[in-house]
């Protein structure tokens, strides 16, 4: 058996050292202090066209590569998505509105590792029902976390998220999902953020991954818009998302991601 292949799982999931931790925090990390530098460009009359090209400005002044920039086509260092939108939101020239609610979705390639994160963000005031939608989903991606140990399995994972989101009388989508990556983008497993205990690839340590739960105030369902990028909620309700990078330790899990200046949260201010 060779070396690579002696490094996958029977589910086809790469297996890292302990010395590629390193890698990934290094990427994880300049994809959250992007982020964090984003904060103060997000105002009623910004557009999110102006927020990508200064994505896109502090991807190269570090020295990296925007990971999505050239992937299937697309033209932007970042996704925005702006209230219903789901998720893959193209930057654009429209204008943010008071009020507005959106998830900005950053992944860069730092000496070959790919850091890749998302958070929340208001234009202005936060309103009640979205500020309670973003707590929700912040705190059920947490969940999630919680839930990676050795020996866990990926419905564990799921379970955690779903059943914190449906006591909250609020739906999981269903058609995206977290994945893994490392050296590569998207690789093996998909993360589902819903599923039953017990079931799913088991969890071990060297795995890397995202978990990047989206959440909606209504149904789940979703529809892909003519661009083929843009995800909405079928029935124009509320959506929210926040994304971390993890890796699998010998008895949990390492955040490769997390907010240099402890911004990850929208009403960090």
């Amino acid at each position: 058996m060779d070396e690579k292949r002696a490094h996958l799982t029977k589910d086809g999931i790469r297996l890292y050292e302990p010395s590629d931790f390193a890698g990934m925090h290094a990427a994880g990390r300049l994809a959250a202090d992007i982020l964090d530098r984003v904060a103060p460009l997000v105002f009623p009359g910004q557009t999110t066209g102006t927020i990508d090209a200064a994505v896109q400005q502090m991807v190269e002044d570090a020295g990296a590569t925007s990971a999505t920039i050239g992937y299937k086509g697309y033209q932007h260092a970042t996704c925005i998505s702006v209230n219903h939108v789901v998720c893959h939101g193209i930057p654009s020239d429209k204008k943010l509105h008071e009020g507005d609610i959106l998830n900005i979705d950053v992944t860069v390639i730092v000496d070959g590792w790919f850091g890749d994160t998302s958070r929340m963000y208001v234009a202005g005031k936060l309103p009640r029902k979205a500020e309670r939608l973003i707590q929700v989903t912040h705190d059920a991606l947490f969940k999630g976390i919680e839930a990676v140990r050795p020996g866990n399995t990926f419905g564990d994972i799921g379970h955690a998220i779903q059943s914190y989101v449906e006591s909250h009388r609020m739906s999981v989508v269903r058609d995206f999902c977290g994945h893994g990556l490392g050296r590569v983008f998207h690789a093996p497993p998909n993360v589902l953020h819903y599923g039953r205990p017990g079931t799913g690839p088991v969890l071990e340590e060297g795995m890397f991954f995202t978990i990047e739960p989206m959440v909606n105030l209504g149904r789940p369902e979703t529809k892909v818009l003519s661009d083929d990028w843009t995800a909405v909620t079928r029935d124009k309700s509320l959506s929210a998302q926040f994304e971390h990078s993890i890796g699998v330790t010998a008895d949990g899990f390492d955040i490769f991601t997390l907010s240099p200046a402890e911004k990850f949260h929208p009403t960090w201010g």
